[in-house]
């Protein structure tokens, strides 16, 4: 059976128009992760040093700052709160330019900053999978994803 040539550009269009759909999440993710990410990836010449936490309040936890290289010390600064941090927990953190906020570093602040990606990759892989019927490559996208959230569930 024959496909007319509007049907075939309607396909074509459905499939470009979700090709934008999962380009869209996945930059947002990576977007999203990088406002965190690019301090831990890109440290080098950033205040190191170990932050204690005292307090939690519903969106970032607080305390003091002990540099490791020699920099200035503080009495507060403040985390994103996460679901492992708790008050007298102490872990590595670089110091953001400028701020008093920092970010969590070694494994699992590597993980916690990547996972808007995750989250991205998985609604991308459903897109891929379903909207564009490329199953192989949804569900690999899909798992990427997964393996990544599920990796920061642990490490933290």
């Amino acid at each position: 059976m024959k496909h007319s040539s509007s049907h075939r550009a309607l396909r074509y269009g459905r499939g470009a128009a979700l090709g934008c759909v999962v380009l869209v999440v996945l930059v947002a993710g990576v977007w999203s992760s990088w406002a965190s990410a690019q301090h831990i990836v890109l440290a080098k010449g950033r205040e190191h040093g170990t932050m204690t936490v005292t307090g939690c309040g519903s969106e970032v936890c607080t305390g003091p700052y002990a540099p490791s290289d020699g920099g200035a010390a503080r009495s507060r600064v403040s985390v994103v709160k996460s679901v492992a941090a708790k008050k007298g927990d102490r872990f590595p953190v670089v110091v953001k330019p400028d701020t008093f906020e920092v970010v969590r570093t070694g494994v699992p602040g590597f993980l916690h900053a990547w996972v808007p990606l995750g989250g991205a990759l998985v609604l991308a892989g459903l897109v891929i999978g379903g909207g564009l019927r490329l199953p192989r490559t949804g569900w690999g996208t899909g798992i990427a994803g997964g393996v990544l959230l599920v990796a920061t569930f642990f490490a933290l």
